[in-house]
């Protein structure tokens, strides 16, 4: 049976002092005791295992008794996404491609981005808990919402891919082989993107893809996109 695994942003070796909300969880709610044994991650590859010495709930003491770190997959993989109306849709997006394996979310405002609300620390903690839950020691950086247009003009070393409905040629996703070690994707909100933020993006080197024969929701599309894209080169 695998051991509780918790994430700390800091870990300190070779003793460390949980923090309040962790030792909560591990010593209120899971009912752990001195002795036992759980792993900590601080979601940038390490991977801790170590034992309670002081089972308090606010101030848990762990003792850390064994350490590794696992790279990241050689070839990482960027969503740009529109913020949706809906926010559950949105946190599920999150939580599903975490599960996937993508490094970097850019939430994004387009021209047909409805009312959104953006709350960084519940994002950041559906990020963790679905990292935790697949079992993986890399939490994806999560930026604050930019500006369609803003982000474009960004430069990005590797492969930019836009995913839209629009009516011209378009390659499959599963079409584009032996693509360079980084990935990034741009998927659109409920309505689209408009043909000038489409238009921008081509002048920047976008290559226009499809998904597939049927029309998904924005959340579908991010996270279909994110599992093709994990999974190719």
């Amino acid at each position: 049976m695998s051991l509780p695994c918790f994430y700390e942003e800091n870990i300190q070796q070779p003793a460390h002092i949980l923090s309040e909300e962790t030792s909560k969880h591990c010593v209120q709610v899971l009912r752990m005791k001195a002795g036992e044994r759980l792993q900590l991650t601080d979601g940038k590859g390490h991977l801790f295992t170590a034992i309670i010495m002081d089972a308090d709930k606010k101030h848990c003491g762990v003792k850390i008794e064994a350490a590794s770190f696992r790279s990241q997959a050689a070839s990482s993989v960027s969503i740009a996404i529109s913020l949706l109306k809906n926010p559950s849709r949105f946190e599920w997006f999150l939580e599903k491609v975490t599960e996937i394996g993508v490094n970097e979310i850019i939430p994004l405002i387009c021209d047909y981005t409805e009312k959104y609300n953006f709350r960084s620390d519940r994002m950041h903690n559906i990020l963790v808990s679905a990292m935790l839950q697949s079992r993986q020691t890399w939490l994806p950086l999560l930026h604050q919402p930019k500006k369609f247009d803003v982000f474009v003009d960004e430069d990005f070393d590797g492969i930019k891919l836009i995913a839209h409905c629009a009516e011209e040629d378009k390659r499959s996703i599963l079409d584009i082989v032996n693509p360079p070690k980084n990935k990034l994707i741009l998927i659109g909100p409920e309505g689209d993107f408009s043909a000038a933020e489409i238009g921008h993006a081509l002048k920047k080197n976008f290559i226009p893809v499809t998904l597939g024969g049927t029309r998904l929701r924005s959340e579908t599309a991010g996270m279909v996109a994110a599992a093709l894209l994990a999974n190719a080169g």
